[in-house]
């Protein structure tokens, strides 16, 4: 049994085998801009970064985290108190994001240490794309990941069209056949337009066999604008 005199050293024991354990199982993802202009990054979790040309932010995540998500904001403008408003992918007008960014924007999305002990990432177009990405592992001998470099912005159907960036026609129509709100919908020619062009994207909600990727849990990865 422990006596009372113990329990300080044990906690001390405790707390440092915890923060072991967790920093092992933690992912790192360098997020880098390529883009010949500045993009304002957002993480969920993470808050947010200006990232002007060449310059990288490097965000640690928990194992365990899922519904995580990283984007690219663009033609932002923030006070000092890091209030303002973003063209694309703006969240709530915070440049440290605290929920989800507003359509169009293209999404980096992860779930890490789940089934399997593995992590589930892909690149979705499903709330529309603003910024070309790749989303690449870098460790655990795990190479292989999304890319989505295409013109879709410049080449956009009229109708989903936007400022900045082009909408998935969930944003535009709201309709069950494009948002799968029933669970029960498959390609148009909508999401084909996107699919075409970046064929290992998600280009409507239920585009799994192509648009997911795995590697094992612990793993770090590489998020890259206009790669």
């Amino acid at each position: 049994m422990i006596s009372f005199k113990s329990l300080p050293m044990f906690s001390s024991i405790f707390l440092l085998i915890s923060i072991l354990f967790t920093s092992t199982n933690a992912a790192t993802f360098i997020i880098r801009n390529n883009c010949p202009f500045t993009v304002w990054a957002g993480a969920v979790p993470g808050g947010g970064r200006q990232l002007g040309r060449g310059q990288t932010w490097s965000l640690n995540v928990p194992a365990g985290t899922k519904g995580a998500r990283i984007w690219p904001r663009t033609n932002c403008n923030f006070d000092g108190a890091g209030r303002g408003s973003c063209q694309t992918g703006d969240c709530n007008g915070l440049l440290q994001c605290q929920g989800y960014g507003r359509p169009p924007n293209t999404l980096a999305e992860y779930a890490l240490n789940q089934y399997q002990n593995l992590d589930f990432f892909d690149i979705s177009l499903v709330d529309g794309f603003n910024v070309g990405m790749e989303f690449i592992p870098t460790s655990n001998g795990c190479t292989r990941g999304p890319r989505c470099t295409a013109d879709i912005k410049g080449q956009c159907p009229n109708e989903l069209r936007a400022p900045g960036g082009c909408n998935n026609p969930c944003t535009v129509f709201k309709t069950d056949r494009y948002c799968c709100n029933s669970g029960n919908c498959g390609p148009t020619d909508f999401s084909k337009f996107f699919k075409d062009r970046c064929p290992t994207a998600y280009s409507y909600p239920k585009d799994d066999p192509t648009s997911t990727f795995t590697c094992p849990g612990g793993t770090n990865y590489r998020v890259v604008f206009c790669p």
